[in-house]
């Protein structure tokens, strides 16, 4: 599970999904089979999670991983490419960014 701290010294990626309520269980579905398969086990990682708005039309995903450069190998991986092409018909666009924690609040 994620843990959003401003002392965690970590790469915070946050990537947003746009898709019809049609595609998206099937590209939820990709995702959390990309995560489970993949992902999980790409050195660096440390947590993700995956949100859906009430319309079904955008996913939200948070994922923390130990190095920017952590991130960037499993993006640049063989099988991470071609997942993300896939990934990529089943949505009208997504867009990973890579964010640092200026803050947090309980």
């Amino acid at each position: 599970m994620p843990k959003i701290s401003k002392e965690a010294e970590l790469q915070t990626v946050i990537t947003t999904f746009e898709m019809t309520p049609g595609t998206c269980q099937d590209l939820l579905d990709a995702l959390t089979d990309a995560y489970e398969q993949f992902i999980s086990k790409q050195p660096g990682f440390i947590a993700a999670g995956l949100h859906v708005n009430d319309a079904q039309t955008r996913i939200a995903n948070y994922s923390q991983w130990q190095r920017r450069e952590d991130f960037q190998a499993m993006l640049r991986s063989e099988e991470m490419r071609e997942r993300n092409r896939k990934i990529n018909q089943l949505c009208r666009s997504f867009e990973p960014v890579m964010y640092d924690v200026m803050d947090a609040f309980d």
